[in-house]
C-alpha cells in the first residue's frame, strides 16, 4: 500500500489528497458546494451535498493518481468544526440543513444561558466560552425548531454529529457513529479534563445524551469504508478537526509551537503539552488530539473571517475575478491611504467575542481606490491574526519565536509580508501548505504503521519561505493602535434580539 488518503471538508469546498510516504502529494481534487443564507446571520449547508461532493472528490482523487482502493492504507477525516447535522438513525436522512460554525442564530441564547451564569460551568470542563460558533445551542436550536425532534431525540431515533461523524455515518453505512476527541472537545458537551461527554452540560443546553456519538481516539482504526466504494474495505484511522489537523500537520507537537491556518476563517492553535491551559485573554482551552490513550492540548484563537473577506471583494464587490487576483490588486498601492476594513461580517471571535459586531471600513476619502480597499482587506487578515499572537503569547507568558503558517491565502506572500510587519515575528510557510490534510493523513497512516513514529514525520516538514519583519516596530505599533480603534467602531453595531 503506497498512499494514505486524508478527506478534507471545509466550510466552502470538500477536498480528497493522496500523500505518499514522503509527505507529498501525488493527486488532489476539490469541489466547492452551495453556502445557504437563509437570512442575515444565518449560514447553512446542504449535508447530502457535502457527502456527494466528498465522495466524489475522493474517486476523483484515486483516478488522477492512477490508483485503487487496494493502495490506499487508510483514510484520515478532517473536516470544519462546530457545524452540526442531526439525521435519522433508522434511515440516514437529515431532518434539517447542516446549522454552520458561523451561523449566529443562536445569539439571544447565548446571551440568557450567560445571564443565567451558565459560562464559569461551561469555562471550567470545557475551556470554552458560550457563543453561537459552537455546536450546543446550534443542536438545541434545531431540536426545539424542527416538529417532533426533542422527542424523537429523546427516544435515540436521531443522530448527532460534527461533519466528521456525518461522513463517518456515510462512509460505513451507518455502521459507526462516532467523533474524535479533537472534535468533541469544540460541542460545549464535552469535558475536556475527564475526556467524556458530561451530563452537567448536557442538561445545562437540554441535549438528550442518546443523541452524541461514541468518542475515539484522533489516531486509531475505528471502522471500515463499506462495501460499493472504490475504496471498500480502507480503514477509516484518523480523525482530527481541521485545525488541530492543521497544527499536527505542522509539526507543531510540543509546547510553544504554533500554527495559523488562513482558510474562510484563520485560527491560531499554540501546543501546551498534556494539561490544559487557562487564558487570560478570552482564549479557547481545547484538545489537540487523543493518541494512545494520551491526550494534549492547545489555546486556540479564531477569527471568523479571513479569506472570506477575498471571497467578498470577488463575489459581493466584483473587484477581482478571482481569489488570486487580490494580491497584484493590493500591491496596485504603496499602503491603504488611511483605510481599515474590520471583516466582522459573522461578528467577532477571540479575544473580543462579541456576536453583534458587524464589518466596518474606516477612513475612506474622496481618493479611496479598489486598491486600497484590497490591500485593507489584507490587513484586516493580519491585524486579527496578530491580536491572537499577541493574546497567546500573554497567556503563554512569552512571546512567540515564530509562526508556521498553511491554508489557502498562505500563498499571498504579500500577506505573509504584512503578517511579519505587524508581528515583529518571523512568518514560515512550509514546502507543502497543504497541513490541515497532511494532518490527518499522519494521523491515519500512524494508526495502521504506515509511518512508524513522530520521528518517522519530521523529516517530511521542510520550508518553502521565511518571512522577516521589514517594518519599523514603532510603526507596527501605531498602526495595531489604529486597528484596535476601527474595531471599536465595529463592535456592538446589530441590534439585540429577545
Amino acid at each position: 500500500m503506497t498512499h494514505v488518503l486524508a478527506l478534507d471538508q471545509g466550510t466552502t469546498s470538500s477536498r480528497a489528497i493522496l500523500f505518499d510516504h514522503r509527505g507529498r502529494i501525488a493527486a488532489s481534487a476539490q469541489k466547492e458546494f452551495t453556502q445557504h443564507f437563509p437570512a442575515p446571520g444565518l449560514v447553512e449547508h446542504d449535508p447530502g451535498e457535502i457527502w456527494a461532493t466528498q465522495s466524489g472528490v475522493a474517486a476523483e482523487a484515486l483516478a488522477r493518481a492512477g490508483l485503487r482502493g487496494s493502495d490506499v492504507a487508510a483514510v484520515g477525516i478532517t473536516n470544519q468544526r462546530e457545524t452540526v447535522v442531526v439525521w435519522e438513525r433508522a434511515t440516514g436522512r437529515p431532518i434539517h440543513r447542516a446549522i454552520v460554525w458561523q451561523d449566529r442564530r443562536t445569539a439571544a441564547i447565548c446571551d440568557r444561558l450567560r445571564a443565567d451564569g451558565v459560562e464559569e460551568l461551561v469555562r471550567r470542563k470545557t475551556g470554552l466560552v458560550i457563543d453561537p460558533y459552537f455546536s450546543a445551542t446550534k443542536l438545541a436550536w434545531l431540536l426545539d425548531h424542527v416538529p417532533e425532534a426533542r422527542r424523537r431525540a429523546e427516544r435515540g431515533e436521531l443522530a448527532f454529529g460534527t461533519i466528521d461523524a456525518w461522513l463517518v455515518w456515510r462512509l460505513t453505512r451507518g455502521a459507526v457513529h462516532a467523533t474524535d476527541a479533537s472534535n468533541a472537545s469544540r460541542t460545549l458537551l464535552f469535558d475536556i479534563h475527564t475526556g467524556s461527554w458530561d451530563d452537567e452540560l448536557c442538561a445545562a443546553f437540554d441535549v438528550p445524551r442518546a443523541l452524541l456519538p461514541e468518542v475515539v481516539a484522533s489516531a486509531g482504526v475505528l471502522g471500515e469504508v463499506a462495501a460499493g466504494s472504490e475504496l471498500d474495505g480502507v480503514p477509516i484511522a484518523g480523525i482530527a478537526g481541521d485545525q488541530q489537523a492543521a497544527l499536527f500537520g505542522q509539526r507543531c507537537t510540543t509546547p510553544g509551537l504554533a500554527k495559523n491556518t488562513y482558510g474562510t476563517g484563520c485560527f491560531l492553535l499554540c501546543h501546551t503539552g498534556e494539561r490544559p491551559v487557562g487564558s487570560r485573554n478570552r482564549l479557547l482551552s481545547t484538545v489537540a488530539w487523543r493518541i494512545g490513550g494520551r491526550t494534549e492540548y492547545a489555546l486556540e484563537g479564531g477569527v471568523f473571517v479571513g479569506g472570506a473577506v477575498v471571497q467578498w471583494l470577488r463575489d459581493g464587490l466584483g473587484l477581482i475575478r478571482r481569489a488570486e487576483d487580490v494580491e497584484a490588486l493590493a500591491n496596485s498601492v504603496p499602503d491603504t491611504g488611511g483605510v481599515y476594513l474590520v471583516p466582522a461580517f459573522a461578528g467577532l471571535g477571540a479575544p473580543h467575542w462579541d456576536s453583534y459586531a458587524r464589518g466596518t471600513i474606516c477612513g475612506i476619502t474622496r481618493g479611496t481606490t479598489a486598491g486600497h480597499l484590497a490591500r485593507a482587506a489584507l490587513e484586516g487578515i493580519a491585524f486579527q491574526v496578530a491580536d491572537l499572537c499577541g493574546a497567546i503569547g500573554d497567556d503563554a507568558r512569552r512571546p512567540l519565536a515564530e509562526l508556521r503558517v498553511d491554508g489557502g491565502a498562505a500563498a499571498n506572500d504579500t500577506l505573509l509580508q504584512l503578517q511579519a510587519d505587524l508581528l515583529q515575528t518571523p512568518v514560515v510557510r512550509p514546502t507543502v501548505t497543504e497541513t490541515t490534510a497532511l494532518g490527518a493523513a499522519y494521523l491515519a497512516g500512524l494508526a495502521v504503521g504506515f509511518w512508524t513514529d513522530a520521528g518517522d514525520l519530521a523529516a517530511n516538514w521542510q520550508v518553502d519561505r521565511r518571512f522577516e519583519p521589514r517594518l519599523p516596530a514603532d510603526r507596527a505599533a501605531e498602526q495595531r493602535a489604529r486597528w484596535r480603534e476601527a474595531v471599536a467602531r465595529a463592535a456592538g453595531w446589530a441590534p439585540r434580539e429577545g
